[in-house]
């Protein structure tokens, strides 16, 4: 029995073969731990995941964001060089004749955020949203090319 909260979600209390979620101990944390839903703001940041991939021309990132239009996405870069990501995913509309079985999809804001290198062009950073995916694209600043001069002999 003891065993019974890392197997089930504890959302009833009751083991579930089929529900593939675990016990989140955070997020039985009462709403007011620390004065904030600490709980939900750990799976907001948790809940997106993002690939970032380093190309010879630029840095990349991509985020799964289903369901998510480009106006409930925000990019934005704080300071010099942190880029951060965020939005706000809203949960469908309850009817008070609709019976829910099961609710997996995740709702609510999300934030992530990424120290990019010095190498990174912050000037010329660009975004799109295609098919439920942000694409981030940070192009690599151009090295400096040592200058050549010829020296004269004497």
């Amino acid at each position: 029995m003891a065993l019974t909260p890392f197997f089930s979600s504890g959302r009833n209390g009751v083991f579930d073969p089929f529900d593939l979620g675990f016990w989140d101990p955070v997020d039985s944390w009462p709403s007011n731990f620390f004065g904030r839903n600490v709980g939900r703001d750990v799976q907001a940041v948790a809940s997106t995941r993002v690939d970032w991939v380093e190309t010879p021309e630029a840095h990349v990132f991509k985020a799964d964001l289903p369901g998510l239009q480009k106006e409930d996405v925000k990019v934005t870069l704080e300071g010099d060089r942190t880029l951060q990501i965020s939005g706000e995913r809203t949960r469908e509309q309850e009817k008070k004749t609709d019976t829910w079985h099961r609710v997996e999809r995740s709702h609510g804001k999300f934030l992530r955020r990424f120290r990019l290198p010095d190498n990174a062009n912050v000037e010329s950073v660009n975004a799109k949203v295609e098919n439920g995916v942000l694409t981030v694209t940070v192009p690599k600043a151009k090295k400096a090319e040592p200058e050549v001069r010829v020296v004269n002999i004497d």
